[in-house]
């Protein structure tokens, strides 16, 4: 892949990854000193990365540089975590690739807060690993012990957290697209339209 390519592949990487996060143009403008205007040209192509772009913008993210341009990997095997920290839980990115289903382990603090629900676009499934979830799906309010699964259209009001004021953990694959995660078992390959 020649340097043009490349270029030309980080403005698509820099919107999957704010949509991602879900920032608006106006908060990482006011978070990096860009222009609204200079981070929008850059996100659609219109605008080529420079550095004195791309370093405000990796440490608004907390990613590597490398994460950016999409530069090849060394030969180090090692996986490097930047946990995410937001509406007071902590997201562990597990997968690297923007765009597409994205996976994370999650972990929600001790303490019981009252639900307020979120609706944003996409498909969620998610994973009990450890504790005890409680889910508030629209006029649902259910408890997931570990080793429950539950998939939902995150465009319904929804909200995760403890069931009984205990630290919980979970895996969650995210589609932004809102595709649904079919898991198949003994003797149901092929059959299409059932997920978990």
């Amino acid at each position: 892949m020649d340097t043009d390519e490349v270029l030309d592949a980080v403005g698509p990487r820099l919107r999957a990854l704010r949509k991602h996060r879900g920032i608006t143009l106006a908060e990482l403008s006011t978070t990096t000193g860009i222009s609204e205007s200079t981070l929008s040209r850059l996100e659609s192509g219109q605008r080529k990365a420079t550095l004195e772009l791309l370093l405000p913008l990796a440490r608004t993210y907390n990613v590597p540089l490398d994460d950016l341009v999409g530069a090849p990997r060394t030969g180090d095997p090692r996986i490097h975590l930047t946990p995410i920290h937001r509406y007071g839980m902590t997201f562990i990115p597990l997968s690297r690739r923007p765009g597409g289903v994205q996976s994370f382990k999650m972990l929600i603090p001790s303490g019981l807060t009252e639900p307020t629900p979120q609706t944003h676009d996409g498909f969620e499934w998610l994973y009990v690993l450890n504790g005890q979830l409680r889910l508030v799906l629209d006029d649902l309010d259910l408890t997931l012990p570990p080793g429950e699964a539950a998939e939902f259209d995150t465009s319904q009001p929804h909200w995760l957290g403890s069931a009984d004021g205990r630290a919980v953990e979970l895996l969650i694959l995210f589609d932004p697209q809102g595709m649904r995660t079919h898991v198949h078992g003994p003797g149901s390959a092929g059959r299409s339209g059932q997920g978990t």
